[in-house]
This record gives structure tokens, C-alpha cells and sequence, in this order.
């Protein structure tokens, strides 16, 4: 779909993209802006949650994130420009849906619907792979804590962890029927925001600062990945972290409180069963 856009793009031409003028925009519309735009990008960092089952972790692990992120950067980037190329600025800018609008430019109505049809495919393939991978996270839970044990089981003949899947799908139903409760609006991917931005900006950082803490537990030969630019990179991957986090509280407002609650109790959860499984 993304290779079908740019093409598209590339080969179709709006309206002259005009001079850029002086930005008048502050620097907090431009971190709302960014709370989606690095949505968009969500999910790069999905392979390491699978770096347990991956043979020649070490290696592999760093090689999908580095190439997976790669790819993905320069085919959005592209997308960009053939979206600027073939709807120009203004239409791009008021375009609900440029792929479709960019489609019909060249294909009429039937371009419309071969890119609808594109979209809900990459819609399913992308719920799938986050299933698969998300699903991870819920079964280390159930295997570091002995509260959630029965997260980590793992069925030998699927090969998956049951247990933990069905706990997230019903955590994402849940989600679905919050959103629409509380708008019943077409604005879903907002409200979806508004839960999930502030805490998924906070795990970042926090994950980024881990690395200073292993770092004095463990020696340099006991480390599996090395860190190039150390400290630089983590220092400043940190503060873009708090940057988004910032940002992202600024556009949720109250809606934050959902997902902020959901962690103040999971953080009571594992104040109270701190024990590992035996």
C-alpha cells in the first residue's frame, strides 16, 4: 500500500507547493503534532518483545530494529512527499483521508476503493502482529509475579501464550467501549490516544534510564547489547521521551486519568506481591 502511494504520488501533481513563511506556531502545537505523528511510527520497537524466541538474539534483535525502523522511516518519508507532490499543500492539509484522495485523483472512485481495501488489510495484518507480540508482555508478567501466574502459561501445541492473549483482547474491548462511552463521535483514534500517549511516553524513559542502572549493576562483560555514544544517545533519547510525555499530557488533558489510574494500580499490585514464582 505505502509503494502503491508513492508511485501514485510521484506520478500525479497538485498545485505548486507555495514558499514556506515564517512559522507562527509555538512549540507546544508542534509537540501535539508530534504525539501523532510518532504514532504513526508506533510499534518499531514490537520485535523486542519477542527477543526471547528469536534465534541468535544478540545479533538478530538489533539487526530487525535497526532495519525494520530504516524501512519504515524512508517509505514514510516518501509518502510524505508524494502526498505534497500529488495533492499539494492545501489539499493535503484538508484531506480526512490523503491515501483515498490521492487514489482518486488518478483512478476515480475505483481508486477510492482498491486503497480502502488495502487499508483494511493493513489494519488486520498490523492487529495481528500486535497481538502476537503484545501478548508477550502480559506472559512475562505472569512470569516474573506470582499475583498474575496464570499469565504465563504457555500452551505447547499453539506455541502461544493463551492465557496472556485473552487477557489483552479483553483489555482492548474494554478500551473500545470506554472510548465510545465517553464520545460517541467518529473521534476514536483520539480518545485511543488520550489513554494510551501519556503512559506509553512514560514506559519509554523509563526503559531509556534502565540502561544507566545496569550499567553500574552489571560489568561490561555481562552486557548483551553495547550502547554507542554512551551517554549521549540514552541522555538524549530521555529527553525527547519527557518532551513527548509533556506534549502528550498537554493534548489528553483528563483523559490521561484513565491510563494513569490503570498504572497507579498496577504499581500497588507489585508493591504488595513483590515475590517471584518458585
Amino acid at each position: 500500500g505505502l509503494v502503491l502511494v508513492i508511485v501514485v504520488g510521484f506520478s500525479v501533481s497538485g498545485p505548486p507547493v507555495p514558499a514556506v513563511a515564517a512559522s507562527s506556531g509555538s512549540q507546544g502545537a508542534f509537540g501535539l503534532a508530534m504525539v501523532f505523528v510518532l504514532l504513526t511510527y508506533g510499534g518499531w520497537n514490537d520485535a523486542a518483545y519477542l527477543s526471547a524466541e528469536i534465534k541468535d538474539g544478540k545479533r538478530n534483535i538489533v539487526r530487525a530494529l535497526m532495519y525494520g525502523l530504516g524501512i519504515i522511516a524512508v517509505l514514510y518519508i516518501l509518502v510524505g512527499f508524494a502526498y505534497i507532490n500529488g495533492l499539494g499543500m492545501a489539499g493535503l492539509a484538508k484531506a480526512q483521508a490523503p491515501a483515498a484522495d490521492l487514489m482518486k485523483i488518478a483512478f476515480g472512485d475505483t481508486g477510492v476503493t482498491v486503497m480502502s481495501i488495502i487499508v483494511a488489510i493493513a489494519a488486520i495484518t498490523s492487529a495481528n502482529a500486535t497481538i502476537l507480540t503484545g501478548a508477550r508482555t502480559n506472559y512475562a508478567l505472569g512470569r516474573d509475579w506470582s499475583l498474575f501466574r496464570w499469565l504465563g502459561h504457555w500452551h505447547g501445541a499453539k506455541s502461544v501464550p493463551v492465557n496472556a492473549m485473552i487477557v489483552q483482547g479483553i483489555i482492548s474491548l474494554a478500551l473500545v467501549g470506554v472510548a465510545m462511552v465517553h464520545d460517541k463521535s467518529s473521534q476514536g483514534v483520539q480518545n485511543m490516544v488520550d489513554y494510551t500517549a501519556p503512559v506509553f511516553w512514560l514506559f519509554f524513559f523509563l526503559a531509556a534510564t534502565s540502561i544507566f542502572v545496569f550499567r553500574r549493576w552489571e560489568p561490561a562483560s555481562a552486557r548483551p547489547f553495547s550502547v554507542p555514544l554512551f551517554p549521549f544517545t540514552p541522555l538524549i533519547f530521555c529527553g525527547v521521551c519527557i518532551y513527548m510525555l509533556f506534549s502528550s499530557l498537554a493534548y489528553t488533558g483528563t483523559g490521561a486519568l484513565f491510563g494513569v489510574g490503570l498504572l497507579a494500580i498496577g504499581a500497588v499490585l507489585v508493591l504488595f506481591k513483590p515475590q517471584r514464582p518458585q
